[in-house]
């Protein structure tokens, strides 16, 4: 299944210039961990950073500076890795290895933002095919029990 079928498609946004403080109120009013930094056009919303709980807490709050001056642009946050909405699992789950992040911004076909897809998200929709395939051991000795007796 591809990612653009399951992504949270509920995401949200915030400009660069919004504030900390701004993103951090959006965030706790949602119960999310991060903010998508968005450029709005005509044409949509562009995914151009993000910012998670731990970004505020590490580079903002722990350094004493005021979450209320400080603009979701001035962080000197990682490159932005996306994702784009066919992508499958797997190319979700090497991108978060290969980047070490556990949230990726979907996109759509021009770019725009479509979506957001977390670790959490994929560990939902991955854990109930691993238990099914844990027990297949299980299954494979009850029937040898049955056709070999």
């Amino acid at each position: 299944m591809c990612i653009g079928k399951f992504c949270n498609r509920n995401v949200i946004c915030a400009t660069r210039d919004t504030t900390i403080a701004e993103a951090a109120a959006l965030m706790r009013k949602s119960h999310v961990g991060d903010a998508i930094i968005v450029d709005e056009s005509a044409g949509g919303r562009r995914p151009v950073g993000i910012v998670t709980d731990r970004d505020i807490v590490i580079e903002v709050v722990a350094a004493g500076l005021d979450p209320a001056q400080v603009t979701l642009a001035e962080l000197a946050l990682r490159p932005l890795v996306t994702l784009g909405d066919g992508a499958t699992h797997g190319e979700a789950i090497r991108a978060m290895a290969a980047q070490g992040v556990r949230r990726l911004p979907v996109v759509d076909d021009d770019g725009n933002l479509f979506g957001i897809v977390t670790l959490d998200d994929l560990l939902r929709q991955l854990a109930l095919p691993l238990a099914e395939l844990s027990e297949l051991a299980v299954r494979e000795r009850r029937y040898e029990t049955r056709t070999r007796t």
